[in-house]
């Protein structure tokens, strides 16, 4: 066994003779302790968070969505419809139109509407109907919408209230001057038969509606389409689907992931995620100079030994090295030690939900591998630097016993 850390083990695993630096050494483990543990359980956290928030946005994303890479609309020819519907990566597809809208409903009006049309594939292709609580799904080829739950709320919108009509407004397109509001907008009446309710940005923004109808309200031209989304065959990878598709559609579109379609969203849940890893290893490094300050303690209190080691023909190195490696030690098993505690307290957090947000909604937890490595590599490099400073504080003039 290597000399060094041989003794290293020794010194760490025993009492000293002086209560103090008992005391300086168990505060500045329990430190790293606790510090791996609650950055482990942070980042746990806002992993669950994450999952959680992005849970309920992908519900009505697709797996990729081919949308115009020039202009509103992209055309679709028939024999790119028969091409898309024998691709073996793809086992759905929905044609979708989309524009912003004017509603208005009884006496009140909503300027920052959308409406996105869809045909019956949508459903396949998205688990929309998941999240309507309200009320049902449209059928096809009729006057009926879908609203979010913001315009909904917005607008005191009810479901099959027949006597009610929803009406949508688009401005016409073409030129010349205006004689009329009739020459101005297209408008249609609707009735409402659902709510959804996804997040407080899409509840503010979408009403969806049969695609027969926004072709009609927006005068879309024949064949012509806002995106085109596509569900994946389970059996397929993204490249290949990506590949599959674009042999169809050529380069008239862009093809757009998950993470793609909600790229702030990640961002911005990335930046935040990054953002507490700092702030928590910030924490940790204040926490690691308890362990310099031990060491340096340990140093003075073995000053003897350390001269009887010299003189038996231990070298300055040997000697730095068996502080090093008694800091190291320190920092890694008090990581390890750090790491299982938090894995367990945010087990039984998925487990039993001790902390609720809501009465019905446990604080959302995710265990991934990768946070256990960043914080065990965390806690490990700044644990050795820490025992590297306070190990080079030995001297020769400090051992030297003449």
């Amino acid at each position: 066994m290597n000399f060094s850390l041989y003794i290293a083990k020794r010194y760490l695993f025993t009492k000293s003779s002086n209560n103090a630096i008992n005391y300086i050494t168990i505060i500045a483990t329990i430190g790293i302790v606790m510090g791996s543990a609650a950055l482990f359980i942070v980042l746990s956290g806002f992993a669950g968070l994450k999952d959680f928030t992005l849970e309920f946005t992908s519900i009505i994303d697709p797996d990729l969505k081919a949308q115009s890479a020039t202009g509103k609309y992209f055309k679709l020819t028939n024999e790119e419809a028969n091409k898309l519907d024998k691709l073996k990566t793809t086992t759905a597809y929905s044609k979708v139109i989309e524009e912003r809208v004017f509603v208005a409903y009884e006496h009140k009006n909503y300027p920052n509407a959308y409406i996105k049309g869809v045909d019956e594939n949508y459903q396949t292709v998205t688990t929309i109907d998941s999240v309507i609580f309200y009320g049902n799904w449209l059928t096809s080829k009729s006057n009926q919408v879908v609203t979010g739950l913001g315009i909904s709320n917005s607008l005191s919108i009810g479901v099959l209230d027949y006597g009610k009509k929803l009406n949508l407004y688009v401005p016409k397109p073409g030129k010349g001057q205006i004689k009329s509001l009739k020459d101005a907008y297209n408008s249609f009446h609707a009735v409402n038969v659902g709510i959804f309710d996804v997040n407080e940005a899409l509840n503010d923004k979408y009403i969806y509606t049969p695609i027969n109808m926004a072709k009609a309200l927006l005068e879309v031209p024949e064949n012509s389409y806002s995106y085109i989304e596509f569900k994946l065959n389970p059996d397929a990878t993204e490249e290949e689907a990506r590949t599959e598709i674009l042999s169809v559609l050529g380069d008239k579109v862009t093809l757009k992931n998950k993470a793609q379609l909600n790229d702030a969203l990640y961002k911005m849940l990335n930046t935040e995620n990054l953002a507490v890893y700092l702030i928590f290893t910030l924490v940790l490094i204040i926490a690691l100079f308890n362990v310099i300050g031990s060491i340096i303690m340990m140093i003075l209190d073995k000053k003897s030994n350390l001269k009887t080691l010299y003189s038996t023909g231990a070298t300055l190195k040997h000697i730095r090295q068996i502080f090093f490696y008694q800091g190291s030690l320190m920092s890694v098993l008090g990581g390890v030690l750090g790491l299982t505690i938090g894995y367990i307290i945010v087990s039984l957090q998925k487990a039993f939900s001790l902390v609720m947000i809501t009465p019905s909604l446990p604080y959302p937890m995710t265990i991934k591998w990768e946070n256990l490595i960043l914080v065990f590599v965390t806690i490990s490099v700044l644990g050795i630097l820490a025992s590297k400073i306070a190990s080079s504080r030995i001297s020769k003039s400090l051992i030297d016993i003449n």
